[in-house]
């Protein structure tokens, strides 16, 4: 019989084998470009909270240390470290790591610290809280991931995914391209089976604010495409990896764009904020976070 986990490691493997086969094995990552990525995922840290973020923050108190797994450039952990005690980043990009350093001295924020490792290479980590934000779609051990979050967290686990997986957003536009349907990503539908199989009850809450907001479709400087050349640009980006689009040449860039030029109301709508995908716009943030053992002695 096939286990929550083992269905779970199969939507991950469906995935990592379909990118391999249409993109081909990563060149190693220029530095240039690693630093490019990172810098996209900054944030202001004091920027007024989302409603979504809101809700997240609810869940900490001042004397809290906030273990953030898979922090990259601190999203989600800075605007919490000026909520908390210390906010300890947990990520194994260097370049996303150096980016929340930056940040966080930008902002002259002193109250966190980064550990440069996978979440279970990961020694001596502890914290009141561990909050994970759009991680686990990239997670093929899924149990030992979870065990580790609860055997760290004094007082309770907080996962953030979103209820159409971040990386199957763009669906629609790779079945045009491609002609094959997308490998999707395992979301909550595949979470939860592998949560109540470990004998957790967590709370599920719906968070009100769309995908919109997310930095893995806002361009530099973390906002929404404003110009329909923009919004066509940000959808080939998600398509495919930049060294992609290097290797297939540009009469296959000019293709798809043209392709997706024909097509692009049916993926994008513009909202007061600029361009975003349909996808994104149906999206809700799903909250799953339960009190942890420790909690309850």
């Amino acid at each position: 019989m096939v286990t929550p986990a083992e269905r779970y490691a199969a939507r991950i493997d469906a995935v990592q084998a379909q990118q391999t086969r249409i993109y081909g094995e990563p060149p190693p990552r220029r530095e240039g470009l690693r630093r490019q990525v990172a810098q996209s995922f900054r944030v202001d840290p004091r920027r007024r909270l989302s409603a979504n973020l809101d809700i997240i923050a609810s869940y900490i108190q001042p004397e809290d240390v906030v273990l953030d797994v898979g922090g990259g450039a601190g999203r989600i952990g800075l605007p919490l470290a000026l909520r908390c005690r210390e906010v300890i980043n947990v990520d194994p990009s260097v370049a996303m790591l150096e980016e929340f350093q930056a940040s966080a001295s930008e902002a002259g924020t002193s109250n966190v610290r980064a550990v440069q490792a996978g979440w279970l290479e990961a020694k001596d980590i502890e914290g009141d809280l561990a909050i994970v934000s759009q991680v686990t779609y990239f997670v093929r051990d899924i149990q030992p991931f979870v065990e580790k979050l609860a055997a760290a967290a004094r007082r309770r686990v907080v996962i953030a995914i979103w209820s159409v997986p971040a990386p199957s957003l763009h669906g629609d536009p790779f079945r045009l391209l491609f002609d094959e349907e997308l490998a999707l990503a395992p979301g909550h539908r595949e979470l939860l089976p592998v949560l109540w199989g470990m004998g957790l009850l967590p709370e599920v809450r719906v968070l009100p604010e769309s995908f919109t907001g997310n930095a893995a479709y806002q361009g530099p400087g973390g906002h929404l495409p404003q110009t329909r050349d923009e919004a066509l640009d940000r959808v080939l980006h998600l398509l495919a990896p930049p060294w992609f689009w290097e290797r297939r040449g540009p009469a296959f860039e000019t293709r798809a764009r043209t392709l997706m030029q024909g097509h692009l109301d049916e993926y994008v709508s513009q909202i007061p904020e600029g361009y975003a995908l349909r996808k994104a716009l149906e999206a809700r943030e799903v909250l799953i976070t339960w009190e942890t053992g420790q909690a309850r002695r």
